[in-house]
């Protein structure tokens, strides 16, 4: 599994006991290797997951995150080739088991492969390396046949119906490059066929999730976004509005990672750059606006997150002027951020939990969940009690509505399976906007009333922000409101948090557009706001 250091599988720093307790936890319900890594190459947040592993008796792969080109150091300064066998050199030191090189942006070209990994095989002849890539601009295969002459040991690479783009390099086609050579893999063109069948018939049923990226994108070199964020961010920029400014969300990734110094960018760092990007797009700012503007910007919560020092230290230290602007008087961490936070209390989220949701309703996984992502854990229980574990549930019919009079087997466990037959749906009570939905259950007949989704009200008219009055602050981006941190009559200063917007895991805390008193507040508790929509008004004190 892939364990972000400090990180743990979240989007931040947590206390250490947390990370601890995860790498426990996963070891013992099955995971066996663990590919440490961090978002900014600290080595530090390093460290404290591999130290984690080791006491969870796992096999550590300690994890190098490529970015740059080291065949072009002009281009990247900071990520020269020394830079990297440095980094290898103290990750060894740390008595890892395997090193990982992980090209999250598929920016490893081969002749930077052989240079990279023929120099790590020089310095540490006995190391086993594992090379990780993606194959957005299509070089994949290619960068992948060079690491193996250059002497790797293990290559990631995807199923032929399932690779290629931002996904891995196709397995077919490395497997007969390399047939009959002294590196033939020994894996037959015949089971790959067998298991690319199998996939595509997957792939099609999970169609409707496709982001229908189609061609390979050799713009990756200059924005340098990894595979994983690329169809993920393609799809929030959709969510957002921002669908047909895709180009431009790219030239300001390009951006965004420039003004923070030119990250390492593989999550939770990438989600900084993509919603620092999403943020530009949406307000209309180049990145020379942001830097001069920025003590007056409303900026995502992850980013004024990361320039507290909330991930660790970035690679060459942090932009101070830009830092100062952003943070404001916001606490700064200026080293390990588990290192100064409390233990995590268990025991108190356990009882707490229990008081929500049910005595001996958790389990120690629930637990370990809700630590790290609370909100999320949340909102997995209240799906849960309301309508019990679908996952039980067969794909298709997961996906798609049953037709009249067509049966389902659900096997809840062994032994114990229901056949379920849908009969008919009632008509629609437009008062509730809820049905009856009449089935059988092993035969006895039943009926449930539902909300119909599709008949939902419209979206209510929402006053907008005049940019010429200063006293009004609009949204800078679409989302929902999911916390207001003012009322109205209370004293405010410019810049103060009046509310939190939250789209698609991106949180932007808005702040107040002058010093003065709160007059109106046009915003409530999970409402949809569009960018531009009236959040409230601020008169000046005494009028």
């Amino acid at each position: 599994m892939l364990l972000r250091g400090a990180n743990a599988v979240g989007y931040t720093s947590y206390p250490d006991n947390v990370v601890y307790e995860f790498c426990k936890q996963a070891r013992q319900h099955g995971v066996d290797v663990f590919r440490v890594f961090d978002s900014l190459n600290y080595v530090e947040n390093l460290k404290l997951g591999i130290e984690a592993v080791r006491q969870a008796n796992g096999v550590i792969e300690a994890t190098v995150c490529y970015t740059g080109d080291v065949a072009n150091p002009a281009k990247h300064p900071k990520y020269t080739l020394e830079y990297y066998l440095d980094l290898v050199d103290e990750l060894v030191a740390l008595d890892i088991h395997i090193l990982g090189i992980k090209d999250m942006a598929g920016l490893l070209k081969p002749r930077a492969a052989r240079m990279l990994v023929g120099a790590i095989r020089a310095r540490h002849p006995d190391l086993p390396i594992h090379v990780h890539t993606h194959d957005t601009a299509g070089a994949g295969v290619a960068a992948m046949l060079a690491c193996a002459e250059a002497g790797a040991d293990v290559v990631d690479l995807a199923i032929d119906s399932m690779s290629g783009v931002t996904s891995q390099p196709c397995m077919g086609a490395f497997v007969a490059a390399l047939e009959g050579t002294e590196r033939d893999t020994g894996v037959s063109g015949e089971a790959i066929q067998a298991l690319n069948a199998y996939w595509e018939q997957t792939r099609l049923l999970y169609s409707c999730f496709d982001p229908g990226v189609k061609a390979a994108d050799t713009s990756v070199y200059q924005h340098e976004m990894p595979g994983g964020q690329y169809t993920n961010l393609l799809f929030q920029a959709q969510s957002l509005g921002l669908g047909s400014r895709w180009n431009d969300v790219k030239v300001a990734y390009t951006e965004a990672n420039r003004i923070c110094g030119d990250l390492v960018k593989v999550t939770p760092s990438s989600k900084v750059v993509g919603d620092f990007a999403q943020f530009m797009v949406s307000n209309h700012l180049t990145g020379d606006e942001v830097v001069e503007r920025a003590a007056t910007l409303s900026f995502p919560k992850s980013v004024v997150e990361f320039f507290q020092g909330f991930l660790g230290q970035p690679v060459g230290g942090f932009p101070e002027a830009l830092r100062a602007a952003i943070i404001r008087d916001a606490p700064r961490i200026d080293s390990r951020p588990g290192a100064s936070m409390a233990a995590f209390d268990f025991a108190q989220l356990r009882r707490d939990l229990e008081d929500k949701w049910g005595p001996g309703s958790i389990r120690d996984v629930d637990l370990l969940s809700a630590a790290l992502y609370p909100a999320v854990f949340d909102d997995f229980q209240a799906q849960r009690q309301q309508f019990g574990n679908v996952s039980l549930i067969p794909t298709p019919l997961f996906l798609s509505p049953l037709e009249v009079n067509q049966e389902i087997q659900v096997q809840l466990e062994v032994g114990k399976t229901l056949i379920i037959r849908f009969i008919a749906l009632g008509p629609l009570h437009t008062e509730t906007a809820k049905r009856e939905v009449y089935f059988e259950i092993n035969g006895e007949p039943r009926i449930v009333t539902v909300v119909d989704q599709s008949t939902q009200p419209e979206a209510k008219v929402r006053a907008r922000a005049d940019p010429a009055q200063k006293n009004q602050l609009g949204a800078p981006m679409s989302g929902a409101v999911v916390e207001i941190k003012v009322a109205v009559g209370d004293e405010v200063k410019a810049g103060q948090p009046v509310c939190v917007l939250s789209a698609m895991k991106m949180e932007t805390v808005v702040g107040a557009p002058a010093d003065g008193v709160v007059e109106t507040l046009d915003v409530a508790l999970k409402d949809n706001l569009g960018a531009g929509d009236l959040i409230c008004t601020v008169k000046k004190a005494g009028n």
